[in-house]
């Protein structure tokens, strides 16, 4: 397979930054992501080839406009909605509390 999300060894992508001091999280929400894919895939909601592959089912532009966290986000909502686990209207409606809430603030 040759798709966008296989990019180690193309050429003329410039060099990989690497920070000695970056932490593992950027943003709280990055960790939370982290811990939703380990707590579907502890209780086998999700295994890692399902899950690798929901990335990788990206749209090229898409996956290449956000972070790392953001592909995991993404192939855990797919698979979750995939599986009946959640609704995208259930989704819709927690993101539109969430957005009141923090109007509110």
């Amino acid at each position: 397979m040759n798709g966008i999300h296989d990019l180690g060894g193309m050429h003329g992508l410039g060099k990989i930054l690497h920070t000695p001091d970056e932490p593992v999280f950027r943003s709280e929400w990055e960790g939370r992501v982290f811990a939703m894919l380990l707590s579907v895939n502890g209780v086998g909601h999700v295994n890692t080839d399902e899950f690798r592959h929901s990335m990788e089912r990206m749209e090229p532009a898409q996956y290449l406009s956000v972070s790392y966290y953001e592909h995991w986000l993404h192939g855990l909502e797919t698979l979750l909605y995939e599986k009946g686990i959640i609704a995208v209207a259930d989704l819709d409606a927690k993101l539109a509390q969430i957005k009141g809430n923090d109007a509110c603030q």
